[in-house]
């Protein structure tokens, strides 16, 4: 049994290239990569390995994503005007600039808050446009939209959902869509599902990029809230996007158009 153990022990590991690569991809995405993402990313390098063999050799490196935490709610109640919810949670589009999610969420840091307004674009999960502000005063939130709607062709109407925060039932932000022939969506009130596409990016980015860091300041924090949003656009695999970016999963669908 003893010359056993020593032969197996010395026996080299069939996947000894493979462990390497993994453990290359996991470090590189700064362990945002669980093991269907670094599947697929084995996969575009030519290794044809089944994903339960990825998973497995992941948990004998002792290599794990990490779970996804809620999300700090912007809703804040009170009077104003509402949109019904045309988009009523279905999250599919055929194509580019057809549905958009947006919403506002907070970050801490030392006795420093910071906010993100994104718009998410349904059909890619790629953000077309954002702001990041020190303050969650309107701008905020119209200054995205503007940069948003500045992307679009003149063909390109998108319903474009949110919550019921007090910025979306504001008059200058659904004077700025109504301008552009842009149809409002509102989740229920106090509903996160209607909205979890927002809710997901959240949920993932504070995951991937701000829980478990320490930032000096808020300078330091939008700093990599840039770089995570360039970062997850270009070059962060998406499973549903049959292993593409969002950046290339759009610009597959317009060659293909």
């Amino acid at each position: 049994m003893f010359y056993y153990q020593v032969k197996v022990s010395e026996k080299p590991n069939v996947y000894e290239r493979e462990l390497a690569l993994i453990k290359e991809i996991y470090h590189e995405h700064k362990g945002r990569y669980g093991y269907r993402r670094i599947h697929l990313t084995l996969k575009r390098q030519g290794f044809m390995l089944n994903h339960k063999t990825v998973q497995r050799l992941m948990a004998q490196l002792n290599l794990k994503s990490t779970v996804r935490p809620k999300k700090y709610s912007s809703y804040k109640g009170g009077a104003g005007k509402t949109a019904p919810n045309v988009l009523e949670r279905n999250f599919n589009a055929t194509k580019p600039n057809e549905k958009w999610a947006t919403d506002v969420t907070e970050f801490k840091v030392r006795d420093q808050r910071v906010y993100l307004s994104p718009v998410i674009d349904l059909f890619t999960k790629e953000i077309v446009a954002y702001k990041i502000a020190k303050d969650a005063r309107l701008p905020l939130v119209t200054d995205m939209l503007r940069d948003a709607i500045n992307n679009l062709d003149e063909h390109s109407k998108p319903i474009v959902h949110s919550d019921q925060g007090w910025q979306y039932r504001h008059r200058g932000y659904q004077k700025q869509l109504a301008a552009h022939g842009l149809t409002q969506s509102m989740s229920r009130k106090g509903n996160c599902l209607d909205n979890a596409v927002a809710e997901n990016f959240f949920g993932l980015l504070k995951t991937e990029m701000y829980h478990r860091q320490k930032f000096k300041d808020a300078d330091e924090l939008i700093e990599k809230l840039d770089e995570y949003i360039e970062y997850y656009n270009t070059k962060r695999i998406k499973v549903k996007l049959k292993g593409l970016t969002p950046i290339e999963y759009r610009n597959q669908a317009l060659q293909a158009a």
